[in-house]
């Protein structure tokens, strides 16, 4: 010590010689019932060590808005005002399954035009919802802009689903055995029935163009950055067989690597005659999930 006061030289002391110990400790985290990223749909009671997640369990029924039974004293056509209420963000798809139930059981079969009608509504509700998905899940990890840059490619398709529906959020256009006039169009009369307004098949055109140019600016501007994979790539890896195991469906069971899609597994709406692709993920990460639902609105458009 005398010497080191003396002469100022401090031995050099390596890294490898140091050995710290550091202990830790689950932390509960409560993620909603109102927290930013939830908005008031469920309660998450998370336990944490650093980023790791120990547990979580969740706490529903926030949501609860005694469905089944407000659908036990109205008539048929009247649920379909709360069936597109199920899922905000893809009201006109939230219609189908109840549709497709109801026409099964009445032995009711829509003209093949309805049913085109349907599909191409369907997939533009798909394509707005995985905007939404896609601008969010990236605000989650801090960027900003690709959030807005969402909402305003995602206004494009809810203005056509508008223009046809006459609703934004709530369509309420399909009707049992078929759909209802397009917005706009007047009174019903054998003679004025219109089911699309003019000029919806050049603007749908145009905004599909868009949405694949809104694709490849988020695949850019997200996927290649490097902060964003190196948040989502390897984390939250749910497996082929978890996923199947746990009876996990949808883009998340896709990104999994299991190439399964409903929309293959019924006639209620006529894609056998379209040719599409089925995207599918390789690691089953957080990565995936985002990516997966990029190629699917690469499809749908």
């Amino acid at each position: 010590m005398d010497d080191i006061l003396n002469t100022g030289n401090v031995p050099y002391v390596s890294e490898a010689s140091v050995s710290v110990e550091i202990e830790t400790e689950d932390m509960t985290l409560n993620i909603g019932p109102q927290h930013p990223s939830t908005h008031g749909v469920l309660r998450l009671v998370a336990k944490v060590d650093g980023e790791k997640i120990s547990s979580v369990e969740p706490v529903l029924g926030y949501m609860h808005r005694g469905y089944e039974k407000l659908a036990e004293v109205r008539t048929y056509p009247q649920i379909t005002t709360l069936v597109n209420r199920i899922d905000w963000v893809s009201g006109f798809a939230n219609e189908i399954p109840f549709i497709a139930a109801t026409e099964k059981l009445m032995e009711i079969e829509a003209p093949e035009r309805a049913k085109h009608i349907r599909l191409i509504l369907t997939e533009m509700a798909r394509i707005a919802s995985h905007f939404v998905f896609n601008g969010a899940y990236a605000l989650e990890i801090g960027a900003l802009t690709p959030i807005f840059l969402a909402m305003e490619d995602r206004e494009r398709i809810l203005d056509l689903i508008e223009s046809v529906t006459g609703g934004r959020f709530h369509p309420n256009f399909n009707r049992i055995g078929g759909v209802k006039p397009a917005a706009g169009s007047g009174p019903t009369t054998k003679k004025n029935v219109q089911d699309l307004p003019a000029g919806f098949y050049q603007e749908t055109r145009d905004a599909m163009e868009k949405v694949l140019e809104a694709v490849e600016r988020m695949e850019d501007l997200v996927g290649g950055n490097e902060v964003f994979k190196a948040r989502t790539k390897g984390v939250g890896i749910i497996s082929k067989e978890l996923a199947e195991e746990y009876g996990v469906s949808g883009p998340i069971l896709r990104a999994s690597g299991v190439k399964f899609d409903l929309r293959t597994q019924t006639d209620f709406l006529p894609y056998d005659k379209f040719e599409y692709e089925i995207p599918v993920g390789e690691n089953g990460d957080c990565y995936d999930r985002w990516y997966v639902r990029l190629l699917e609105m690469r499809e749908s458009a």
